[in-house]
């Protein structure tokens, strides 16, 4: 028999079904140039997808260059649209103006710029090795920095604005246990996006963080949750009963990252489920509580109540 819990979860998730297509219709992204870090893989390769589909010029980065050709030769299958592969270690400055000189050369400079690239892994905090620390922390902060950087200044010197969006992560408001480098480089991230949009909206740049909760790709919980075990776990802490899907994180990306959000600048949207209002409130583990158990607690509460009045 199901506990009371799955009895709620399950007709919920049978109503929060994601749409695993593009939002826009062709042509949204007509003129764009889209520079996406971490695009051979995951909810890189699907908003790099998503982009060419939709009309924009896009050049996906990483370091594994074989990993990138075989994406773009896939997305450019799909879409009809030339997709540019470019090999980038955002940890170092050189090798992103390498990258940026390329597709600026082929494409022109970037006008959506989408920070990916993440490294993360689970350990305990205290078994970390100072390199194990600087690894997450260049790739996540300083690599997001030297591509933002980087991009940023040319597009101050040709005088054309963008559009800058970096993947973070909801733990970056309250922390989390095991993955302390990554909160607290993603937590950089966002102070980073926070504070050039307040500065370089000027120029004609807007800088926003999509913030999404766990969802399915391929190879996501590698290093995450080797074992397996922790999956089930964090369904039961999803209201909606599910795991996200990349499309529906890759869909918020395009809504970001488009002209219809012009307005939308310095913000952090979380994408998650209502996974954290669930583990952030004290009283939510009540969905547990069947109807049975609820008449008895309201009886005793109401008893509580008239021996306080006497």
């Amino acid at each position: 028999m199901p506990n009371s819990f799955e009895m709620q979860c399950a007709p919920q998730s049978k109503h929060f079904k994601s749409i695993k297509r593009p939002m826009f219709a062709p042509g949204t992204f007509d003129g764009k140039v889209a520079f996406v870090t971490g695009g051979g893989t995951g909810l890189g390769k699907c908003v790099a997808m998503y982009l060419s589909i939709l009309g924009a010029k896009v050049a996906i980065a990483s370091r594994k260059l074989p990993v990138l050709q075989k994406t773009a030769e896939e997305i450019s299958s799909t879409s009809g649209n030339r997709v540019l592969a470019v090999q980038l270690d955002v940890r170092d400055p050189t090798s992103v103006k390498q990258a940026v000189d390329i597709c600026q050369n082929e494409f022109g400079v970037p006008n959506i710029v989408i920070n990916n690239a993440a490294g993360n892994f689970v350990a305990p905090t205290e078994r970390l090795s100072s390199n194990a620390w600087k690894t997450v922390i260049d790739i996540v902060l300083n690599g997001s920095a030297n591509v933002t950087l980087d991009i940023g200044k040319r597009l101050i010197q040709a005088g054309k604005g963008a559009v800058f969006l970096a993947v973070t992560t909801p733990y970056t408001t309250h922390g989390s246990g095991f993955v302390c480098p990554s909160a607290s480089a993603k937590a950089g991230v966002e102070a980073m996006s926070k504070s050039l949009a307040a500065e370089w909206g000027r120029y004609g740049m807007r800088f926003n963080c999509l913030s999404p909760g766990p969802f399915e790709t391929e190879g996501a919980f590698s290093r995450l949750d080797p074992t397996g075990q922790f999956r089930s776990m964090l369904k039961d802490q999803i209201p909606v009963g599910r795991m996200g899907d990349v499309e529906e994180v890759a869909n918020l990306a395009l809504y970001m990252t488009s002209d219809f959000s012009s307005w939308l600048n310095g913000a952090v949207i979380q994408l998650d489920g209502g996974k954290l209002p669930f583990t952030a409130g004290d009283f939510n583990g009540l969905v547990k509580v069947d109807d049975e158990q609820w008449n008895i607690m309201e009886e005793i509460i109401r008893s509580s109540n008239k021996k306080s009045k006497l």
